[in-house]
């Protein structure tokens, strides 16, 4: 295990990203090829062997936009400088490509506003067995932590007595999502239920006493955001079905789309949540798109946008409805706008999930950031992954993400107006 104390100029570096930790998936736009920073010095922590060095990386570079830099208010006082540790699994072969997305955007971050504040990237693993010992360790030489970043290890960490600084967690613990976290503990991690629960509440305000029919394929994670819609829809007062639909290398089933094409002609719902990817969305329509069938509006999650870079022709999906991130769907805005987006020296394809973690670890830094400028009073922070709202230091640390909502467009989501703004 290592601590990279990281003193990054204009270029930062981003491996290959292909493999998310808690959402399914699409992002990537080309650049020109610039060099690779030198390899800072390396300090090993105690009692952990030397690592080999990493296999060779394909590289990304992200450039600073012109006149960004310290644009999120005063840097701490002066002659203060707060350390944050960045605890990431970047070798890990299931999560490390996650982790190397994660932490090219906390440094863009970082180099956006970095005066007062100095980052140092600790390599871990990804079990807990290796996370807490390198926590332990973080503790004492910074003033905050952020990580870890496996569902695991952030389960085992808020089950133990270490977390005693201020530590921004970058996944959900396992289990309940409203279970109690230690006081000095903040999860901000992406969550495809939160999603599902947001869409909820925004598809009952607009048929208020509607009855919905979910579909979902066989998929771990689509039976996740099913059930979450579910749960959240019939404590709204809302009556749902739900049904799972099967799928042969990834595409829905022609006979159960045919069965169900009858099911909604003799047994009307007011409208469909699809717990589904972009194609299989795309298939549903199509199987859908007569009249009055056509007609029924579709509302998903992120899991429906493939992100640019992988859009799907056609305009199969217009009218869909769903959320996302600001980073994927409000990249016009001032905000997204201020951060540069990591691009590839080769012909490299990132999904939309690792495009979300990027923008996941630019909030990550800005969170740190205002914990430590505001300690103990409430933030709300325009974020790259939504409107975020942070209660930390005085009492249990809340957050919540609300993500904006989109529709699809010419075959590209386009962000809704704001509710009581003018479209």
């Amino acid at each position: 295990m290592k601590t990279l104390i990281l003193g990054v100029a204009a270029a930062l570096a981003l491996s290959a990203c292909s493999t998310p930790c808690d959402s399914p998936g699409g992002l990537c736009a080309p650049i020109s090829s610039v060099a690779s920073p030198p390899e800072p010095e390396r300090t090993r922590l105690p009692d952990r062997p030397p690592e080999p060095p990493p296999e060779e990386a394909q590289v990304f570079a992200v450039a600073m936009p012109p006149g960004t830099t310290g644009d999120e208010g005063p840097p701490p006082a002066a002659g203060k400088t707060v350390r944050v540790g960045l605890m990431l699994p970047l070798r890990s072969e299931t999560l490390g490509q996650a982790a190397d997305a994660l932490r090219a955007g906390f440094m863009a971050a970082w180099e956006r506003d970095k005066a007062g504040f100095e980052v140092s990237v600790i390599e871990t693993g990804d079990a807990p067995d290796e996370v807490l010992p390198a926590y332990q360790a973080a503790l004492g030489a910074n003033d905050i932590v952020v990580g870890p970043l496996a569902r695991s290890a952030v389960t085992a960490l808020a089950a133990s007595p270490l977390v005693t600084k201020p530590t921004i967690a970058l996944n959900r613990p396992e289990g309940r999502e409203d279970a109690a976290l230690p006081p000095n503990m903040l999860s901000i991690g992406l969550s495809i239920e939160d999603e599902a629960r947001q869409v909820a509440e925004w598809a009952a305000g607009d048929y208020p006493g509607g009855e919905a029919l979910i579909l979902s394929g066989g998929n771990a994670w689509q039976r996740r955001i099913a059930s979450a819609f579910a749960a959240h829809w019939q404590q709204l007062g809302h009556m749902a079905k739900t049904l799972e639909m099967s799928t042969t290398n990834g595409y829905l089933s022609d006979a159960e789309l045919v069965a169900l094409r009858a099911r909604l002609a003799s047994e009307p719902v007011e409208l469909l949540f699809a717990a589904l990817d972009a194609d299989q969305a795309r298939q549903l329509r199509t199987a859908l798109n007569a009249p009055p069938l056509g007609d029924i509006p579709l509302y998903g999650t992120s899991s429906l946008n493939p992100g640019r870079t992988n859009l799907l022709e056609g305009g199969e999906l217009d009218g869909v409805r769903l959320l996302d991130l600001p980073w994927q769907v409000q990249r016009d805005s001032s905000t997204v706008m201020s951060y540069p987006r990591p691009e590839p020296r080769d012909e490299v394809r990132l999904s939309a999930d690792m495009e979300r973690l990027y923008a996941l670890g630019i909030d990550a830094f800005r969170v740190a950031r205002e914990i430590a400028l505001k300690p103990g009073q409430p933030v709300t922070l325009d974020g790259v992954t939504g409107q975020l709202t942070i209660e930390f230091g005085n009492g249990p640390a809340r957050f919540r993400r609300v993500e904006p909502t989109a529709v699809y467009r010419n075959g590209v989501p386009v962000p809704l107006p704001a509710p009581g703004t003018q479209p």
